[in-house]
């Protein structure tokens, strides 16, 4: 019998707790296809919903990996590739085929700049993670730029408008190509947005919080394609606050900063020696 230690790592295999993350990240990665196949059928309704479902799994597997303690850089390249398709290139396609279509090759070019905005994007952040000096703490509560789960969502509002509005604009070229060059224009910048993951709410305002929860739930619930479009519009409302919420924290990390640099100053004069005469 051989009783090689690595023979038995292997026929024990992996955990399936290792798996549970990569899998959640599969099925975004095949909603997010799924909803190229929903938009070449026009079937554009279940291409949005498919799109909502890729954004919930996204917002799930990183979750569950940190609650099983099985995070893995595999799994980080593999959801960062997921995120590209889903929220890059599935909406672009998407509204290509709803709208830009009309518009020409000025259309195509519009649709081609969403996906390369969100690979720019993601090739940051990915970047960002392998930096030698590790930013402050409380950066981790906010996102450089818009994310790109919440960039897809934002670039088809338009498309979502039009389900209820009895209206051709919506789904204009123009109107679409704007909404498109705009998101991916935030999805690259460099604006702080809040990071739902990891922001604290005051205590006081958690009751405030809660009911407008209820009534966005609510308002979803009756109206999804209503709800969807007010979310976005609230979420756009939020980034002025996160801006100045921001600059605020590192103003005062800056004056926490130089409060800690003076007395060290002072120490390091009274140590030095006093001159000596010739």
């Amino acid at each position: 019998m051989d009783n090689d230690p690595r023979m038995r790592r292997g026929l024990r295999g992996f955990s399936v707790n290792r798996l549970i993350p990569n899998v959640i990240t599969l099925a975004a990665l095949s909603a997010g296809l799924t909803a190229i196949r929903f938009g070449l059928q026009g079937q554009f309704r279940l291409a949005v919903v498919a799109v909502i479902v890729a954004a919930i799994f996204d917002a799930l597997d990183g979750r569950v990996a940190r609650r099983l303690g099985v995070t893995s850089r595999f799994g980080a390249e593999l959801d960062s590739l997921s995120d590209f398709l889903c929220f890059g290139v599935t909406p672009a396609l998407v509204l290509y085929m709803a709208a830009l279509k009309d518009g020409g090759p000025l259309g195509w070019v519009v649709t081609l700049m969403f996906p390369i905005c969100s690979a720019l994007r993601l090739a940051r952040f990915n970047t960002a993670l392998l930096a030698d000096t590790p930013p402050p703490a409380w950066t981790g509560q906010y996102f450089t730029g818009v994310p790109a789960p919440a960039g897809a969502l934002l670039a088809l509002i338009p498309l979502v408008v039009s389900f209820e509005a009895e209206a051709a604009w919506p789904r204009h070229p123009i109107v679409v190509g704007v909404v498109l060059v705009v998101v991916g224009g935030l999805m690259v910048s460099r604006l702080p947005t809040f990071s739902f993951k990891k922001g604290r709410i005051p205590r006081q305002w958690v009751l405030p919080a809660l009911l407008i929860a209820a009534l966005t739930m609510g308002v979803i619930a009756s109206s999804p394609w209503i709800g969807l479009s007010l979310l976005g519009l609230i979420y756009l409302a939020l980034i002025p606050f996160s801006w100045l919420a921001y600059r605020r924290q590192a103003g005062r990390d800056r004056q926490e900063g130089a409060a800690a640099v003076v007395p060290l100053r002072s120490v390091a004069t009274e140590q030095r020696p006093p001159p000596t005469g010739h």
